[in-house]
């Protein structure tokens, strides 16, 4: 029988699975963590992703925001909350508020940017192993921000006024990231509703993704 992977000072080391569309920027980051961490696989696509961390189940997911074929947010949108023992942290050169609070709003439970020193990395990994939630300095303020008292939707909005109050309730859900099963739930309704409402809250948005109607929500204080 081999060994648990051990850490530093002998504790056992988190796992952690990196999620990144460049190569030597993984290899990098594998390097720089070195022993602190066990990174237990990697990928380069959205689908790699889903599929690797399904089957590692790690402790911690360094995840990268934007990507040719979805990116972070759609990691942790197909993933929902199938993985109660995964945690995830961005990592990400984007350092925009849309970004911060979507990924946050949708299952994150961090978001560092890549300017981070490799011993600043690896004490927000264990930290949120751990269950806390870590931020860079300067995002935390979006993160107030978003969450703090918001008003309520703008009185005077055409697309917005073209929604049903249902509509209108699905859409809020959509945009904190639920899905469709726990929207159903929510609002004891069907699936199969849930989702004629979300194609007619899309449609009469004009918006096509579920990332774009989060960002549409979030601009106007709508979470």
């Amino acid at each position: 029988m081999t060994n648990a992977p051990r850490g530093e000072k002998g504790a056992a080391a988190v796992t952690v699975f990196l999620v990144d569309d460049h190569a030597m920027f993984r290899a990098g980051v594998r390097a720089e963590l070195n022993e602190q961490v066990t990174v237990v696989g990697e990928a380069g696509t959205t689908q790699e992703a889903i599929a690797g961390i399904r089957a590692t189940k790690p402790a911690v997911v360094l995840l990268d925001v934007h990507m040719p074929d979805g990116g972070g947010l759609a990691v942790l949108e197909a993933l929902g909350t199938t993985l109660t023992d995964t945690r995830f942290l961005a990592l990400s050169v984007s350092d925009a508020a849309e970004d911060v609070i979507a990924l946050i709003r949708a299952g994150a439970r961090g978001y560092v940017t890549k300017t981070i020193s490799a011993a600043d990395l690896a004490q927000a990994v264990h930290r949120v192993a751990d269950g806390d939630v870590v931020f860079s300095p300067r995002l935390a303020g979006f993160v107030l921000d978003a969450f703090r008292d918001t008003p309520a939707a703008p009185t005077v909005d055409p697309q917005y006024d073209q929604l049903t109050p249902r509509e209108r309730e699905v859409l809020r859900l959509l945009a904190r990231g639920y899905a469709y099963k726990e929207i159903g739930a929510e609002l004891f309704i069907s699936i199969k509703t849930v989702e004629t409402h979300a194609s007619n809250v899309l449609r009469k948005l004009q918006l096509s993704s579920r990332h774009q109607l989060t960002h549409w929500a979030a601009e106007r204080r709508m979470l």
